[in-house]
């Protein structure tokens, strides 16, 4: 159930030059105020017009715009809220709150305030590194850059957003843990470890000699041979368990032994044997944070480590919330209802199996698609929870970016941030009028963007381009803000419902 957006007619405010040059907003009464913002919408609509269209569906005729307020578009919060909206509503599935890394809700802030500029150069470093070795004709090239050993458990370290605290072992022991969809080993930091294999953590590291339900998984098992598959060597310790190793983009690395343990998820909520890595050795620029949850395709998954029944693995969903000062969820198990999702066919590339790969096929602007050929698509595109920004093939960028600014002409551009190069200052106003962003996938499941959280950040346009048509895209998590994203491996389908949290 898309969200329909509508600019209440009882208020509005203008801003008008002073004689001073200074900007005075004036309020108006509710009459005076329905005729300005008529005006207002008219200015903006002949001014867009080359993109008019009559909405059949919904009724409405002309583009469709969203006023919003100017603070939605910035990432600083002080305190932290939740809401009835923060967990899944399917009684039958296990959901834990999920919280942004650098907001107020998250369990144990962050170690350093990164910059914007930071955040995004680490971003778009992982979003170059992914689509180089998803793309196809960088594949038959080979001449990516590789993410080593093995290549599907890791995509990049310490640019993942959202993180959930979960517990391992008997007694459980909370550990913090950063959400990544792009990979598949979940692994925490485990003793013995000193402080020159392993980095310092809020929590306290795990400590597998204190659990009663720990045991490590042997190198001579399918589970084993399963995870060294594209390792150099046999992937044994020298007491003969199942060793790991996963080397990120950025270098960054963790090693040490595969194991199984219980994992809980929530109150009552516990996984018996979870396998995951038990790391006795990290090197490179890692956070405070005690690990990673992989959610990836591959076995290693927890995605596929849910449940004894077959029939509930490789079913999850997760809300990532519009805001660092609120709460969404990951719900683990297949909802009960999905009538108010809209789904699309997952896709597999038998090299690449563990990414999540959809077939965009047009986006929209205002309620008006854009006039992109079908080609520029051919790559498509991967959702990924530890990407920011979503990457669109040039093409499809330029398209995007022309029509968003034709619909956002009456507001002064500002200098770009980072690789964002749609920016705006708006300064003095405190709402804003935007055009509606949606994108369609194949099959015509289309998905209208959160107007307030997910389409721009900190007064950007929330996308930019992938340096080339050939290359794969990616859906960042920006523009999945408030979106239930719901990842059914079974029945290769991705679900989205609008307004989920």
């Amino acid at each position: 159930m898309n969200k329909q957006f509508r600019a209440h007619p009882s208020f509005s405010s203008t801003r008008t030059p002073s004689s001073s040059g200074t900007v005075v907003s004036h309020s108006s009464p509710p009459m005076a105020s329905a005729l300005i913002l008529s005006l207002v919408l008219i200015i903006l609509c002949s001014s867009y017009r080359g993109i008019a269209h009559t909405d059949a569906a919904a009724g409405h005729k002309g583009p469709k715009f969203v006023m919003v307020p100017t603070t939605s578009f910035q990432s600083s919060e002080d305190s932290c809220s939740t809401s009835s909206g923060t967990t899944a509503p399917h009684s039958s599935r296990v959901s834990v709150p999920l919280a942004h890394r650098h907001g107020p809700c998250a369990p144990v802030p962050a170690k350093e305030e990164m910059t914007l500029a930071e955040r995004l150069g680490r971003d778009r470093a992982r979003t170059m590194s992914m689509t180089r070795r998803l793309s196809k004709s960088t594949r038959l090239q080979n001449n990516y850059d590789a993410i080593t050993v093995p290549t599907q458990l890791g995509s990049s370290y310490n640019t993942q957003e959202y993180v959930v605290t979960v517990g391992i072992g008997t007694p459980a022991v909370p550990q913090t843990l950063l959400l990544d969809t792009g990979s598949d080993l979940t692994w925490v930091q485990c003793k013995p470890c000193n402080s020159t294999n392993c980095y310092p953590q809020r929590l306290p590291i795990f400590d597998p000699s204190r659990s009663s339900s720990y045991a490590t998984i042997p190198c001579d098992s399918q589970e084993c041979r399963d995870l060294a598959a594209g390792l150099d060597g046999n992937g044994c310790t020298s007491n003969w368990d199942c060793a790991y190793q996963v080397v990120y983009g950025s270098k960054a690395n963790t090693s040490g032994v595969y194991s199984r343990d219980a994992l809980t998820v929530a109150p009552g909520a516990v996984i018996e044997d979870f396998r995951f890595g038990c790391g006795h050795n990290q090197e490179g620029p890692f956070d405070e944070y005690d690990g990673i949850l992989g959610l990836g395709r591959l076995p290693e998954s927890l995605a596929w480590q849910t449940s004894p029944d077959p029939e509930r693995r490789g079913v999850f969903s997760h809300c990532l919330p519009p805001t660092g000062g609120t709460t969404g969820f990951l719900s683990l198990g297949p909802p009960e209802n999905t009538s108010g999702f809209a789904f699309t066919p997952l896709l597999t590339m038998d090299d690449q199996p563990w990414a999540y790969q959809l077939m965009l096929t047009g986006i929209s602007v205002g309620g008006e698609p854009l006039d992109i050929p079908a080609a520029v698509f051919r790559e498509g595109m991967i959702t990924d929870s530890g990407t920011i920004v979503t990457a669109l093939q040039d093409t499809a960028y330029a398209a995007l970016r022309a029509a968003f600014r034709r619909a956002m002409a009456a507001y002064p551009l500002a200098p770009p941030t980072a690789q964002l190069d749609t920016c705006y200052n708006l300064t003095g106003y405190e709402e804003v009028t935007v055009p509606t962003v949606s994108l369609t996938f194949r099959g015509g499941a289309t998905v209208e963007l959160d107007a307030e959280s997910g389409l721009m950040l900190d007064g950007c346009l929330a996308f930019w381009n992938t340096d080339g048509d050939e290359y794969t895209g990616v859906i960042g998590n920006v523009n999945q803000r408030t979106i239930e994203v719901l990842y059914d491996l079974p029945g290769a389908r991705v679900g989205f419902r609008t307004g989920a949290c």
